[in-house]
């Protein structure tokens, strides 16, 4: 069974406490964070893969619904508020589901669940595979088949096992078309397939004994890729 990254927002700490001590009974629950400004988690979901989002509807500065509109790629979601007449509204923005304040351990167990199921759903009808628009031309290119990814101005250079594509988009933009449990971003200018790394220093990753830097706000990831590949 594979593990749920999670994260949480609550301008009430003592709601954020009843969160960590039920998410540290679910064993397929990793809950890497909780956030009391809905603001300061906007950075650590830019830079980091996370599966399910638990979210507060009222907050003082930005509602949780205000929230979900400003994200570029949103999560899962499971939204917990005090005020049941958001239930409606939550669902229209496909939450998976909605936790009405005070929650038991079973009820969130119940939604957690729900999350596992449908991110195994998602998981099987995942394609391996993207196209890459190369000039007036779309390439089939397989996940497999990439060794890392290059920014090169308003490109991007995928380095393929036998040739390179430049496609015109933003790191962030492929990204969103990557599957983050096989692709990382390790530096400003650099994501690099898992699986292709050779070895890696603190600073440094190998593929195709190509040398690529780890950027220093980067290397938190390099700690997530040692901890996968670890035997």
């Amino acid at each position: 069974m594979s593990n749920l990254s999670a994260i949480a927002i609550d301008d009430e700490p003592r709601a954020l406490e009843v969160i960590q001590m039920h998410a540290a009974k679910v064993p397929f629950l990793e809950l890497k964070a909780t956030f009391t400004d809905a603001f300061e988690a906007i950075p650590y979901l830019q830079k980091n893969k996370i599966d399910l989002l638990f979210l507060d509807i009222k907050m003082p500065d930005i509602s949780g619904i205000e929230f979900i509109n400003i994200l570029q790629k949103v999560p899962m979601v499971v939204f917990t508020t005090a005020y049941s007449e958001y239930a409606v509204k939550g669902f229209e923005l496909d939450a998976v589901d909605y936790l009405l304040k005070p929650f038991s351990l079973a009820r969130f167990t119940k939604a957690c669940n729900k999350v596992l199921e449908l991110s195994q759903i998602n998981k099987e009808n995942t394609p391996d595979f993207i196209f890459l628009k190369t000039g007036y031309e779309e390439e089939k290119v397989f996940f497999d088949d990439i060794l890392y990814i290059e920014a090169e101005g308003n490109y991007m250079s995928f380095v393929l096992k036998n040739k390179k594509l430049l496609t015109r988009q933003n790191i962030s933009e492929t990204l969103n078309i990557l599957p983050p449990q096989q692709f990382v971003r390790i530096h400003r200018s650099y994501i690099v397939a898992v699986s292709k790394i050779q070895k890696m220093t603190r600073q440094s990753v190998w593929i195709n004994n190509y040398e690529i830097s780890v950027g220093a706000s980067y290397e938190d990831k390099l700690l997530e890729i040692r901890e996968k590949l670890r035997v």
